[in-house]
């Protein structure tokens, strides 16, 4: 799953849960947590010797929560395949950097592609139009780059997190 703090999204997968203690791998870096749920959605974690307390309050929607933790507040969103098509179809150019491979955020078919091997684009500019659930979107760069390769064609059928074209940022 992949899960957004701030302009940072991260890949996040639960690799184990015995009882309390829990293994995950954090973009590819694995963490053994021992984690309690207390009252009041307050968690009690320890990782490594050290002992954490954060608040969990859930935001508007089931999958927003606010976290507070040593003085700070963190937004974190959960981004399913639906919030990464709707986050893509806004066009945020506030996200993090641009990724070196546009992927597919959900099962859709290409509708036209505006760019070729080599082209120049920048932040802004729209590289394909996808259509998903009878809708059709626009996909838009969020930094300079380079088009290096397009491995797709219009008209076919892609399935989600399918590489669609890749990039020099």
């Amino acid at each position: 799953m992949e899960i957004q703090v701030g302009n940072k999204t991260l890949e996040v997968t639960l690799l184990s849960k015995e009882g309390n203690q829990v293994k995950i791998d954090i973009d590819g870096k694995v963490y053994d947590v021992d984690v309690a749920m207390l009252e009041n959605g307050t968690c009690s974690l320890i990782y490594d010797g050290n002992s954490y307390n954060a608040e969990l309050i859930r935001d508007t929607g089931e999958k927003h929560y606010r976290v507070n933790l040593n003085y700070s507040t963190y937004q974190i969103d959960m981004l399913d395949s639906q919030a990464k098509y709707m986050k893509m179809r806004r066009g945020n150019s506030n996200d993090a950097a641009q990724s070196d491979i546009i992927t597919a955020p959900m099962p859709c078919k290409i509708v036209k592609l505006y760019v070729q091997a080599g082209d120049q684009l920048h932040e802004g500019d729209t590289v394909l139009t996808m259509e998903a659930m009878k809708m059709q979107s626009n996909y838009k760069v969020t930094a300079d780059c380079t088009v290096k390769e397009i491995l797709v064609h219009e008209g076919d059928s892609v399935r989600v997190e399918q590489p669609l074209i890749k990039l020099e940022v």
